[in-house]
């Protein structure tokens, strides 16, 4: 995709960053192993999620985003653990209506 930063809307900008982060920690194969998955985490969503420090946390995270049992986390799971945090914290982010 060729489309400017500059031209594109803050939700598709928003999308392209998500990509990136994905594939920041995911390698090659475009798939996070449970250690990459962990930093990217800590790293990049330590605001909406507590810092992964017990694997117990990590293995039933891991266990519960990786639908097809190949123990890697490819995009399409990913995004599911997005959809959940922003679905969680949707509500922190609401503006104050007035009635």
């Amino acid at each position: 995709m060729q489309a400017s930063k500059n031209s594109m809307s803050d939700l598709e900008t928003s999308m392209v960053t998500i990509i990136q982060a994905f594939h920041k920690y995911s390698g090659h194969n475009c798939k996070l192993k449970k250690a990459e998955l962990k930093a990217l985490i800590n790293n990049e969503m330590n605001h909406f999620i507590m810092k992964i420090q017990e694997n117990e946390t990590l293995d039933e995270l891991f266990s519960d985003l990786d639908q097809n049992g190949d123990l890697e986390i490819d995009f399409k799971e990913f995004i599911a653990l997005i959809a959940m945090v922003t679905s969680a914290c949707h509500e922190l982010f609401i503006p104050n209506h007035e009635n």
